[in-house]
């Protein structure tokens, strides 16, 4: 099993991140969290353990670096977070471990853009996306060019983001599902919704992630 602290270097800057690979791994999900967040996000950080129970892998990482961050303007700014998630994507693939590993992309909030605007960017390499609470709608532009199949979940009290999603679903030509998840915020704080969202999204990986 890899559960290591890594560095990933893109053109400017370095970027932290925490890879873990279970045993006999057959697939890996990238996590793209949305603004104000980081690796160490608790919602995120459950869903991956969530993840890593069904023999797939996980890497949270930091999209902006600390002073970066402190930019409120950064954490809105979709193209750059698209592209430091194709870094680490391809940074990824060239880890002996994860060559042969089948990748997808778990995005939230504004996130959610950016990992499918990398999905359309990197085609069919990226094998499937999740969206929790995501503004799928910020990659309208994009998204007839995602191949990945792709799951939107989004608490059913969550009426604007619901509307957004509904939008994005319609632009979507590839595998899709729209799932609203009954009495749910935003964050999906209620009992037992966050644990809802985790074995969905699970589920969507372990069937689409096939090596």
């Amino acid at each position: 099993m890899v559960d290591e602290l890594v560095k990933i270097a893109t053109n400017s800057v370095e970027l932290e991140g925490n890879l873990c690979i279970p045993d006999n791994a057959t697939g890996l999900v990238i996590f793209s969290h949305g603004s104000g967040s980081s690796r160490l996000s608790p919602r995120n950080n459950y869903v991956a353990q969530v993840i890593q129970q069904r023999r797939l892998g996980t890497l949270l990482f930091d999209l902006l670096t600390e002073e970066e961050d402190r930019e409120y303007q950064r954490r809105f700014n979709i193209e750059l977070l698209t592209e430091r998630l194709v870094y680490a994507t391809e940074w990824l693939e060239k880890l002996p471990e994860c060559e042969a590993l089948p990748l997808g992309y778990f995005g939230s909030s504004t996130g959610a853009a950016s990992a499918l605007k990398a999905a359309a960017r990197l085609s069919s390499r990226i094998e499937s996306v999740v969206s929790r609470g995501g503004r799928p709608d910020l990659a309208m532009n994009v998204l007839y060019q995602v191949k990945a199949p792709t799951l939107l979940l989004v608490g059913g009290l969550d009426y604007q983001i619901i509307t957004f999603n509904q939008q994005a679903y319609d632009r979507l030509t590839c595998v899709k599902e729209l799932k609203i998840i009954p009495d749910a915020t935003h964050l999906f704080e209620e009992h037992g919704k966050l644990e809802e969202v985790a074995q969905l999204a699970a589920d969507w990986f372990k069937q689409h992630l096939k090596s």
